[in-house]
């Protein structure tokens, strides 16, 4: 069993670019998404004892909480590199 952080907000690319009664992002909040975005990445890349790479970064698979935090999600095509791999 897999449990997650429920992410209301649903994926980026459902707000970058407004549905149904549904704004887009102002600026400051697509600022903020890449921000994090950037910092999971970074996490994953050089934060980790064994770095993942994700391979399949794109706005369906980041997900966006209450004040459009940024998480990465869907690791079904991610690489796993040992340290001398880097």
């Amino acid at each position: 069993m897999l449990v997650y952080e429920y992410m209301n907000r649903g994926s980026l690319d459902r707000n970058l670019f407004g549905g149904v009664g549904q704004p887009v992002l102002e600026w400051q909040e697509r600022l903020d998404v890449a921000l994090g975005t950037a910092r999971g990445l970074a996490y994953l890349h050089s934060g980790c004892e064994q770095k993942i790479i994700h391979c399949d970064i794109k706005p369906e698979n980041i997900l966006l909480h209450d004040h459009f935090q940024a998480r990465i999600s869907d690791f079904g095509l991610s690489k796993l590199l040992s340290p001398e791999q880097s």
